[in-house]
């Protein structure tokens, strides 16, 4: 009862007005840059979404706190044949759902057979699209009750690394059979809070579960409210109407760091943000083109400026925060607009008319309208005639993830990733097209990164899978299917009086320790 009532509490307050005073004591309130798209792990695409799942649900395996470094979560322990090709897990036998479903090995071998097993009594509660971080298991077998075994198809080098993504936490199967395809709305997982209500652009609730197998949280509840305008944002976090602000506009920064009455968190983590370019069609289905396009683009400015010194430039696809698979002699391009017109003019493409979707605002996009129409002005500059179109982040990616094709030629877009794999795997191969369910939706398609992407993943070696990735970054770059524009220093800030709370490298937002003075 003493939730509920604090919810309603709660949703009095944020009905009664927007802007609060204080927020109350056992309640933590954080300022989300966006709607949720779902609540379901294991449908979800966005950081957006993630930074709420991460607190409701676990996996087997997570990342230690302030490190991509895995380690035991679900379950005890583990061992891995020596061929690579088996997993087996020892499980924890004293943890419940939410909705009091024992977790067992069954709900392990549920989760992903509902995401791999297009057969699954629940395969249709979908689609799956980072299901391809575990497309290499072949057999998820039950042992005995808390014992579980994953057979891989081939040696997979980000098995465990994507185990401990939130694509890879266990969900509760009475739960999905309850719900279907509405689970996302009703999800249930074993964390440290359980979910309470979602009010559409108004508010995600969770509570704190008493039941918790570890360490209980410290707050009572958490609220996440979606707040899509950056000013609006601002706003609140200064008023006091929320207690934490994840992605703060750049502007913005310098002055909650002068004030005492706030806290700034930075870290870096392996961040890209980038232009895909279409390569079916278009004036950018020429690489000249596509080259040109980089050259043309200050991203110097983009970074110094529009970003306020809260990124570094990019040079492809692959982030120098994975430092062992980083090709530190791959240069970004550098501004050079008369080597864009040479280009331009040696490609012969006359009609350098271009539509560019641009968001609002989303996971990880920074200042993605300002970003936006500079990167316009420069490709005109140059002799582009760049059309912007603008979406809010959900209809934005109902947009793009689907494809370019007969629609755009240009689109922003920015990814967290916690494997120099996955951003590379999922949106430059040929088969991550998206009519084979990948993001490759600007079509780029070159049989050697094809192949050397393949042959990482398999790659037990690290120096060896490492240089694979290397020459991955050098030929996509000279390609050039995106504009590359800027590596992240993500930030957040909070009230004086949250203790607990740090940046994480995989942009996950961890609750359980947080409270407030």
């Amino acid at each position: 009862m003493k939730k509920l009532l604090a919810g309603a509490a709660i949703a009095a307050m944020l009905a009664a007005s927007p802007v609060l005073a204080q927020t109350p004591p056992n309640v933590l309130i954080v300022g989300q840059i966006a709607e949720p798209q779902t609540l379901d792990p294991q449908v979800s695409t966005a950081a957006n979404d993630f930074r709420i799942l991460t607190n409701v649900f676990e996996g087997l395996v997570r990342f230690a706190e302030g490190t991509l470094e895995v380690e035991p979560a679900l379950a005890t322990d583990w061992t891995i044949s020596d061929d690579g090709l088996i997993y087996t897990f020892n499980l924890r036998d004293d943890v419940t759902f939410h909705d009091g479903t024992p977790f067992n090995a069954e709900a392990v071998k549920f989760t992903f057979d509902r995401m791999l097993d297009e057969n699954h009594p629940y395969y249709e509660t979908g689609p799956f699209p980072l299901s391809f971080n575990f497309a290499d298991v072949t057999s998820v077998e039950v042992l005995d009750d808390y014992t579980v075994e994953f057979t891989l198809g081939t040696p997979f080098a980000p098995f465990m690394t994507n185990l401990a993504t939130n694509t890879g936490v266990i969900v509760s199967p009475t739960a999905v059979a309850e719900h279907g395809e509405d689970f996302g709305r009703n999800p249930v997982g074993t964390g440290p809070f359980k979910f309470e209500e979602w009010q559409s652009n108004t508010r995600v609730v969770v509570s704190r579960n008493d039941d918790y197998w570890g360490e209980p949280a410290g707050m009572e509840t958490v609220v996440f409210r979606p707040i899509t305008d950056a000013n609006t944002r601002v706003a609140e976090m200064l008023s006091g109407g929320i207690d934490i602000m994840v992605e703060v506009p750049p502007d913005n920064v310098s002055m909650f760091a002068e004030d005492p009455g706030f806290t700034v968190y930075d870290a870096v983590g392996p961040h890209t943000w980038y232009v895909m370019l279409n390569a079916k069609e278009g004036p950018f289905a020429d690489p000249l083109v596509r080259q040109a396009a980089n050259y043309a683009v200050n991203k110097e400015t983009l970074v110094n400026d529009v970003l306020s010194g809260t990124a570094d430039v990019s040079a492809g696809p692959i982030p120098p925060a994975f430092a062992w698979a980083y090709n530190e002699s791959v240069q970004p391009y550098p501004y050079d607009p008369e080597m864009a017109q040479q280009l331009l003019e040696e490609s012969g493409v006359e009609d350098l008319s271009v539509t560019f979707y641009v968001t609002e605002g989303g996971s990880g996009m920074l200042d993605p309208i300002p970003m936006g129409t500079a990167i316009q002005a420069d490709l005109e500059a140059v002799g582009f005639d760049v059309e912007i179109e603008t979406y809010e982040w959900n209809t934005f990616l109902a947009n793009v993830n689907p494809g370019l094709e007969g629609k755009a030629d240009m689109a922003e877009m920015a990814w967290m990733t916690t494997d120099p794999d996955t951003l590379p795997f999922l949106t430059l191969r040929t088969a991550a097209w998206p009519e084979e369910g990948g993001f490759n939706s600007s079509y780029y398609s070159n049989v050697d990164v094809d192949e050397m992407l393949d042959q990482a993943r398999m790659e037990t070696d690290p120096e060896t899978r490492a240089a694979l990735y290397r020459d991955v970054q050098q030929v996509v770059h000279d390609d050039a299917p995106w504009i590359f524009v800027a590596n992240w220093k993500q930030n957040a800030v909070s009230t004086a009086n949250v203790q607990g709370f740090e940046l994480q490298p995989d942009f996950n937002l961890l609750l359980r320790s947080v409270t407030k003075q």
